[in-house]
């Protein structure tokens, strides 16, 4: 009766993400289902909506009622704006509205993305997100049309870090509604948790996630897709053996063993197909080493394994996903810390290709651990080679979180990866591999090379690669620098504040492009 009563005193009551003054407490909500709707701006008509399919079978079950409260309950309906409508329906006492925009926004050619697919993903993670924080623990989510773009939003929107915090968010099931996309939104869920489990590792921190256990995280996820993938936890010793100087040259300053670790992902029905080649940056913690970073924000360093999360991440997500591809993912996991053992700015390293290396900067120390990770690759002879690292604080200044940076050799690769991108929302952006930056790191006094660029700050993004390159052999490599994207603050509106996982779902849509391309 208590609740009879309470759906009858809100029956009309809409609250904007702005006002809303009925708590979860207040109405058992973690015992009910919530709805999330699209609606459209229409087209030459201010203020004028347009229902998607979804939103318009459930106004008509009730008799028109929620176009009334749409057109009632406050100004025109913008883009990522939302209502929530109680009581309105027996089945679902929260109904969250989101704007979609213009039915007409496809392809941006200035955004470099498809702007109906971006404005679904954060409609959706808006509703979302609403309703989690009423404490409604299942949902179910209008495919708006692009089911895969709505599943996106949701499970990317409702990611919250709190393994280890006592009062936790509630956990939220997602489920489609209205459609009959299923194939769709569950592909758009493998992408997000792809993504998720990225931000999963990156957010740990630096004490829960080291080289060790991260390996071990990793092979747990693979478990389950045996019989496509082989594992191998690399040791200390097999890395001495392989003379790994540059990759040990970091580890050393370290208690933490390093760990050298290598996936395969068998999906080609072509065993003999050559392999996409996925390297990804480790440092489990950067505390810079004897070139100690400052103090402040120097937490955030727990991330700066954010390329091998990436990249392990995107891996999981194929084998998941079944994609017909070969894959081969690298990543060396070590720390960055000082003492005693550690690296000296001075000291000289040689490299798994005999190069030697003068390192004047020991929180240069990716490049270190690519360059012989990028070595090894080239033996499996793949068909391409894609290297992802938070590699220099030069990409944020240059690029900030628009972006990712790309540097490459091949032009065919560039257009694989910006295709992808363009799908995805998750934006690359391509930057220069002039000789002018090769220049700066092979004029070193005492070494071929050096681990800083000669003009210091100057293009510092550019000299990184360009040192890069140096190790480099194959026709198709691309650098991606995704220190940028490393984190999100409310630039990306359908991720929370944190580590941001990107650019995993672009690397997973570039890994399909392949398989599918043959």
């Amino acid at each position: 009766m208590t609740m009879l009563l309470m759906r009858r005193t809100v029956q009309t009551a809409v609250r904007t993400k702005y006002c809303r003054s009925f708590s979860a407490s207040q109405t058992h909500l973690n015992e009910r289902k919530g709805l999330v709707l699209g609606v459209f701006e229409k087209e030459g008509e201010e203020g004028g909506l347009h229902l998607t399919e979804a939103a318009a079978g459930f106004d008509q079950n009730l008799s028109g009622k929620l176009s009334e409260l749409l057109k009632i309950s406050g100004p025109a309906f913008k883009k990522g704006k939302s209502r929530i409508f109680y009581g309105i329906d027996k089945d679902f006492p929260c109904v969250a509205v989101v704007g979609l925009g213009k039915t007409s926004a496809g392809v941006c050619g200035s955004e470099n993305w498809d702007t109906s697919k971006e404005n679904i993903r954060q409609a959706v993670s808006v509703g979302c997100q609403l309703l989690q924080d009423l404490e409604v623990n299942h949902v179910e989510v209008d495919g708006c049309g692009d089911a895969q773009s709505a599943a996106e939003g949701a499970a990317l929107g409702l990611f919250h870090y709190d393994q280890l915090k006592s009062k936790k968010k509630t956990k939220v099931t997602t489920q489609l509604h209205g459609s009959s996309d299923s194939a769709g939104w569950q592909k758009g869920v493998m992408y997000a948790d792809g993504q998720n489990l990225a931000r999963l590792l990156m957010e740990a921190p630096a004490n829960h996630i080291t080289p060790t256990a991260f390996a071990n995280t990793i092979e747990e996820k693979l478990a389950l897709h045996a019989e496509r993938v082989t594992i191998n936890k690399r040791s200390q010793a097999w890395i001495e053996q392989q003379q790994m100087g540059a990759f040990l040259s970091v580890s050393k300053g370290s208690e933490e063993p390093p760990v050298f670790l290598e996936l395969h992902y068998n999906g080609s029905p072509d065993s003999k197909q050559a392999p996409l080649l996925l390297v990804g940056k480790g440092i489990t913690f950067d505390s810079g080493g004897i070139s100690l970073k400052p103090s402040s924000s120097m937490d955030e360093m727990r991330a700066d394994m954010g390329g091998a999360a990436t990249v392990c991440a995107a891996i999981v997500t194929a084998a998941a996903l079944k994609l017909p591809v070969n894959i081969i993912g690298l990543a060396p996991l070590c720390e960055n810390m000082p003492s005693g053992k550690a690296t000296k700015p001075g000291d000289v390293v040689t490299a798994k290709n005999g190069k030697t290396i003068q390192v004047d900067n020991t929180d240069a120390e990716g490049r270190l651990v690519l360059a012989d990770a990028l070595c090894y690759g080239h033996t499996f002879n793949p068909r391409a080679i894609v290297n992802v690292a938070t590699l220099t604080g030069a990409m944020d200044v240059a690029l900030g979180s628009a972006a990712t940076g790309v540097f490459t050799n091949s032009d065919w690769l560039w257009q694989q990866l910006h295709k992808a991108s363009v799908v995805t929302g998750d934006r690359v952006w391509r930057m220069p591999l002039f000789q002018h930056y090769t220049r700066q790191v092979t004029d070193s006094q005492l070494a071929d090379l050096n681990n800083v660029g000669k003009y210091s700050r100057s293009g510092g993004a550019c000299t990184a690669a360009a040192f890069l390159r140096e190790f480099v052999t194959a026709p198709h490599w691309a650098h991606l620098d995704i220190a940028g994207v490393m984190s999100n603050k409310d630039e990306v509106p359908y991720l929370r504040k944190g580590m941001s996982g990107r650019p995993t779902r672009t690397l997973v849509e570039f890994a399909a492009g392949l398989a599918h391309s043959g």
